[in-house]
């Protein structure tokens, strides 16, 4: 049961992954301000969806209810509290393709957003948001940037050449840190409102900046204190996303490599948030130094340590027997030690 609004792509592969077999939404999952895609990968991977936004779910429904779904009816012990509207594959790739006619109209919204943070958040443009210092070094080295997206375990994959090779400075947004610690490795550093990574992701060891409101109010500050965990606090306009970037940008990081971000007018538009402008100018600002993880899997080519030593093994002894076989002395010096290696291992 969620409370989710144009249920997006990130949202739909984890209830995927969750192995779900419904899901009961107490809101829209599609209003159709642009095409969202979310619903329909539920739909096409057979998870039933059911949009009851009149249906108050959260107070009618409790932890542990054995809920039945007949039709569009919610039943919990034979009697229907809620109804509401079930989608399907059909529908909803037919209201994809009407969506999609309406594009334009997300695109201005877009645009005026973008407008509207120039005027307003010119902290992002120009530089003047107050980065606290970091143990870690960015300055000339490559900044891992993870977050928590669309495909960020995949890349952090195809990424592992990459990263055995040129030993980037990682930093972690969010729930990204726990991404980095499946992946077999650790955060240099974990950026966010901390409401989104594990535990055992705060403490492993990597250097917390609790991404705080413009005006200073810092909601996550209170559970590190509570953990006794020490961090640091950055106030900035923008996602924790953009920050973890800019904050790259400014200590001098010579390339930028993104894992999770949003990079495509469609991610833009599918996380329907205004601070999504302000990612936009952050791109901007940042320009050639900012490279998504999936280009570089494509064009990095890991050194191979091992070729070049077979190689040098297999010319060696193929000289080496040449050497033998038209020398004569060599000939009988290998000779005598192949009779000493016999006679050792006791070969007759």
């Amino acid at each position: 049961m969620i409370n989710h609004v144009d249920i997006d792509r990130i949202a739909a592969e984890e209830l995927i992954e969750a192995e779900v077999v419904a899901v009961l939404n107490a809101s829209i999952s599609s209003q159709g301000r642009y095409p969202n895609a979310g619903p329909l990968m539920l739909a096409r991977a057979g998870i039933k969806l059911i949009d009851a936004p009149e249906a108050d779910l959260f107070e009618r429904l409790s932890d542990g209810d054995r809920v039945r779904i007949v039709g569009e009816s919610i039943l919990v012990g034979g009697e229907e509290v809620a109804r509401g509207r079930a989608l399907g594959v059909v529908e909803l790739e037919r209201e994809m393709q009407e969506h999609r006619k309406r594009i334009d109209e997300a695109l201005g919204e877009f645009a005026e957003n973008t407008v509207a943070h120039v005027r307003e958040e010119t902290d992002l443009l120009t530089g003047n948001i107050a980065f606290p210092p970091t143990r870690a070094s960015f300055r000339d080295r490559h900044a891992l940037i993870v977050v928590r997206g669309e495909h960020h375990r995949r890349d952090l994959k195809a990424l592992r050449a990459y990263i055995r090779d040129v030993r980037p400075l990682i930093v972690a947004v969010d729930g990204g840190a726990d991404g980095v610690l499946e992946a077999g490795l650790k955060p240099d550093v974990i950026l966010g409102d901390m409401d989104s990574a594990s535990d055992a992701a705060l403490r492993c060891g990597a250097e917390l900046i609790v991404h705080a409101y413009p005006d200073g109010r810092a909601p996550g500050q209170e559970r590190l204190r509570e953990a006794g965990l020490r961090h640091q606090v950055v106030p900035a306009a923008g996602t924790s996303e953009d920050v973890a970037m800019l904050m790259a940008h400014e200590k001098g990081a010579a390339l930028i490599v993104s894992v999770g971000a949003h990079f495509n007018l469609i991610e833009f538009l599918d996380r329907k948030r205004g601070g999504m402008s302000s990612t936009f100018l952050t791109r901007l600002k940042i320009g050639e130094r900012l490279v998504d993880a999936k280009g570089v899997s494509r064009l990095y080519n890991p050194s191979s340590t091992l070729a070049p030593l077979a190689f040098f093994a297999v010319a060696f002894l193929i000289l080496l027997t040449i050497l033998v076989i038209t020398s004569p002395a060599l000939n009988d010096v290998f000779e005598l030690v192949w009779l000493k290696i016999r006679i050792w291992l006791g070969i007759d």
